[in-house]
């Protein structure tokens, strides 16, 4: 019997933009593979239709919204769960607490829904003190409305279990380990130091743009990744690129094995994220051999492990020293990629994530099955 599962919160199927999207990206066809009917809820012109890993069992939908920073998850989520609860599947995947206003419309359609709560967005400091409160209103109707929640560290799990009282599945994402790719052209194999991030405050962006001044000096030094909305980062990144010749800004990057090559070869590559739980691009990075420089925080040392990483502090000082040793030290870069390649491969595999959200979606339609046949004896 085919099962029926709505996907919602994402750019859609296939996308490139971010986490979300890499995870929608190996769970559709993963579900589509384990009986599901897969419906993937995205917005217009965020996907390729000649994207040829497109897999056309997986079933899109495009609906409207309003393309702004603080608008967009909120307006084309509302389009998005009205759509699903016209046509009713049997369970909904709901990405994002922000998408917790309208959980209430798929409650009120019985129809059961997994979500995953990402980070704690109000504690996130890209957003102004509005933004902060929708977020946290949002998980507060999260987890009053959603039947089931989605924690992708054991740190959010326990931040939502001390702040809401509930529990859920830990599900983190994956990352596949690449084979030998080709070094980009003008670069050599750990010959050069890599950040990959959007550019914001919480991800260390300011002070690794100070740190890669001094590190320019000796080094090559990629930097992939932008606002996505233009800005003082983009301007600060780009007049770096612009006065430093070692310095390269390739923008974003959807091209899955180019950003693979660039990771497998790096001689250092460094993850300034903050918040957030398992970042998607840390795991991937793991799983490609990048030997990691790392902010210390609880989310990366959850990921990385206590040995799997130089960690430094979000100053630009620390992170250049952290960064000089790590690229001079050929021994250094073996240990930290074996630690971090077999952590990512039993731990953090796409196999696995993709087979916990499988269990967790038909936990969820099973018991709202159950539900609606005891709602009805008892009618």
């Amino acid at each position: 019997m085919t099962r029926s599962v709505a996907i919602i919160g994402t750019r859609g199927y296939p996308s490139y933009y971010g986490g979300f999207e890499t995870a929608v990206r190996k769970l559709a066809p993963y579900l589509v593979d384990h009986g599901w009917d897969v419906t993937v809820y995205g917005r217009d012109g965020a996907t390729r239709d000649d994207d040829p890993t497109r897999d056309p069992r997986v079933r899109t939908v495009t609906t409207r919204g309003t393309d702004t920073k603080s608008l967009s998850t909120l307006s084309y989520g509302f389009t998005s769960v009205f759509h699903a609860a016209r046509r009713r599947p049997d369970v909904a995947l709901v990405m994002n607490v922000a998408n917790g206003f309208w959980l209430p419309i798929l409650k009120a359609r019985g129809i059961p829904t997994v979500v995953n709560v990402d980070g704690i967005e109000w504690d996130r400091a890209k957003w102004g003190r509005l933004a902060k409160a929708v977020f946290h209103t949002g998980a507060r109707f999260t987890a009053r409305f959603g039947t089931s929640m989605v924690y992708d560290s054991t740190v959010i799990a326990a931040r939502w279990k001390d702040e809401f009282g509930l529990d859920g599945d830990f599900i983190p994402y994956g990352g596949d380990v690449p084979p030998a790719l080709p070094v980009e052209p003008g670069l050599a194999h750990r010959g050069y130091v890599l950040v990959v991030a959007r550019f914001v405050p919480e991800n260390t962006i300011p002070e690794f743009i100070a740190a890669a001044e001094q590190i320019a000096e000796e080094h090559d030094v990629v930097i992939v990744g932008s606002s996505g909305y233009g800005g003082e980062l983009d301007e600060a990144v780009e007049a770096l690129a612009a006065a430093r010749p070692r310095v390269r800004w390739l923008g974003h990057i959807s091209d899955d094995q180019r950003l693979l090559a660039l990771w497998q070869h790096a001689g250092a590559y460094f993850h300034g994220h903050s918040v957030g739980g398992t970042n998607p691009a840390l795991v991937q990075a793991m799983a490609a051999g990048a030997p990691v420089v790392a902010r210390d925080t609880l989310y990366n040392r959850e990921v990385l492990s206590d040995d799997g990483a130089v960690f430094v502090q979000p100053e630009p000082a620390s992170i250049a020293a952290g960064v000089t040793r790590l690229i001079s030290d050929p021994a250094l870069q073996e240990r930290l990629t074996a630690v971090t390649r077999a952590r990512a491969t039993e731990t953090y595999s796409w196999e696995s994530v993709c087979a916990g959200y499988d269990a967790a979606l038909t936990r969820e339609m099973r018991g709202a099955a159950t539900e609606m046949r005891r709602e009805k004896k008892t009618a």
